[in-house]
């Protein structure tokens, strides 16, 4: 009985879907090293470090959902929601590299709080965006 060759090309999709999914929570881990923290804003780094890492993870499985299971992000993002989309991918990125400008060192704390809500917004968009 020969392999059924027709179901490849989705299968390989998936595969290499799953594997950027990791090379690139990989690639954030070890950009943000979320195991070292500042001993003085301890709680609001781990915070914003965590939160960003579950907006990530819940990004990228939406994008590879939409990509590979639904048709295209513009099947599942349609008119406003895809432009709400792009503020959303880009804002908590820009948020996170953001922290480690001289404008903020002052006042990182709340810097770290306010990204914080910013991500888990992210994540409760993202979800609302997807689901509904």
């Amino acid at each position: 009985m020969p392999l059924d060759m027709a179901n490849f090309p989705v299968v390989l999709n998936h595969i290499l879907g799953v594997i950027f999914i990791i090379i690139v929570f990989a690639l954030a881990y070890a950009y943000l090293k979320p195991h070292e923290l500042h001993k003085r804003r301890l709680v609001s780094t781990l915070l914003l470090k965590i939160s960003y890492l579950v907006y990530l993870l819940v990004l990228l499985i939406v994008i590879y959902l939409s990509a590979l299971v639904k048709g295209g992000l513009e099947q599942v993002f349609i008119g406003i929601e895809f432009f709400a989309f792009l503020v959303v991918l880009f804002v908590p990125t820009i948020g996170i590299f953001a922290r480690k400008l001289g404008q903020f060192s002052k006042k990182r704390e709340g810097y770290n709080y306010f990204f914080t809500v910013v991500n888990i917004l992210s994540i409760v968009a993202i979800l609302i965006m997807y689901f509904i």
